[in-house]
């Protein structure tokens, strides 16, 4: 009869409730775990939390998201790049995290590696994650896309203690590409999974560039457990690469911050206090 047609409804992008609970305004109730921790075993320095994942995911900025909330200042200890697509990276590092006076440290500490490529002769190789694993690396080795690590290297480490295996291992994915990780790459994290699970190495993910993949995010860093979309992406993942959706944690790494902000410190603190759960427990049990 000459009315307009009605246009359908989109459905809101965000659900009425956090679907996970968080303490938002609270960063000091998650402070004191962290600072205070100490771990059991007397043989235990530290626990050593080794990254990987993609080219460009975000390991070493996250490093330094983390160093930065402890320090109270941006920092950039682990370089980072804006431009290349491959990895920037490209030693094996060990991040300790400064505590109080010049020399004295938290004791965990952050190990970053070499970026997955999906091509067979480019990043760093899953069996050299896997020797990174059982402590056969020593800081400085420079990857070769080309070859493992050799047991003649003078890098090579053929008697790891406990402090040089590596006590838990975080994934690092960004989110906002999610989607476009190739086949190739996602086996390889699948097998360096596998490889952790038969050495019971307790494993945990991170989301990184959360508000890059959601506007309501990218608007108000609290609607991160509300973004269906966000959602979505971490069930995605959950399937393809079989880790437990209460072991994957979205953060934000700064980026173009100068001034540190509570709302990303707490996403970060939130996945730091499980990892140093995962890491006592593992350490406990051996």
């Amino acid at each position: 009869m000459g009315g307009k047609s009605s246009q359908p409804v989109s459905p809101p992008p965000l659900l009425e409730d956090n679907w996970r609970t968080i303490q938002w305004g609270c960063k000091e109730n998650y402070l004191p775990f962290v600072k205070d921790y100490q771990p059991h075993n007397t043989e235990l320095l530290e626990l050593r939390i080794l990254l990987h994942g993609p080219a460009g995911s975000g390991k070493s900025s996250f490093i330094n998201s983390v160093d930065s909330l402890l320090q109270g200042r941006i920092t950039g200890r682990a370089l980072v790049d804006a431009v290349s697509h491959d990895s920037f990276t490209t030693e094996y590092k060990t991040y300790k995290i400064q505590k109080g006076e010049p020399g004295t440290f938290y004791p965990f500490a952050f190990t970053d590696i070499m970026g997955l490529e999906k091509d067979t002769n480019k990043g760093v190789g899953v069996e050299d994650i896997k020797l990174a694993m059982r402590g056969h690396i020593k800081d400085g080795y420079k990857f070769n896309t080309l070859s493992t690590i050799s047991e003649d290297d003078c890098h090579y480490n053929n008697n790891p203690t406990l402090n040089n295996k590596v006590h838990v291992l975080v994934c690092v994915v960004p989110a906002n590409t999610i989607h476009l990780l190739s086949d190739e790459t996602v086996k390889k994290m699948r097998d360096v999974r596998l490889a952790a699970r038969d050495k019971e190495i307790p494993q945990l993910a991170i989301l990184t560039k959360i508000d890059e993949a959601c506007p309501e995010v990218k608007r108000d860093l609290r609607n991160v457990y509300k973004s269906k979309s966000l959602k979505k992406k971490m069930e995605e993942f959950s399937m393809s690469l079989g880790i437990p959706l209460n072991c994957i944690f979205p953060v934000k790494n700064y980026h173009s911050e100068i001034t540190t902000d509570d709302d990303i410190d707490t996403l970060i603190l939130s996945a730091l206090r499980q990892m140093t759960n995962f890491g006592e427990d593992f350490v406990n049990n051996l």
